[in-house]
């Protein structure tokens, strides 16, 4: 479930609902130590989904959304807010 908020910034930064689901199902996490949790793709999460759905889907369709990342909620699990990464996720 995603807030308002989320929705429009996955319209304005065109993310389809596909790489949403994707990044649920197979995403790494990282707490923000804000209240939320970054979801984003990792070399693991790729290399799973390559199993899962086949080497050549995951590489035609990926690329473009390879740095897609989105914050849920701790509380409630609601999507934030999505967006493309800039910086590097220090893990740690």
């Amino acid at each position: 479930m995603n807030t308002h908020h989320a929705a429009i910034r996955a319209k304005q930064r065109c993310i389809p609902p596909l790489i949403d689901q994707w990044l649920d199902q197979f995403g790494e996490k990282a707490y923000d130590g804000h209240g939320g949790v970054r979801r984003y793709f990792s070399q693991s999460s790729v290399r799973i989904m390559e199993r899962t759905y086949g080497r050549d889907p995951i590489h035609k369709l990926l690329p473009d959304y390879r740095s897609v990342y989105k914050v849920v909620s701790t509380q409630d699990g609601r999507t934030i807010t999505v967006g493309h990464l800039t910086k590097r996720i220090k893990r740690g």
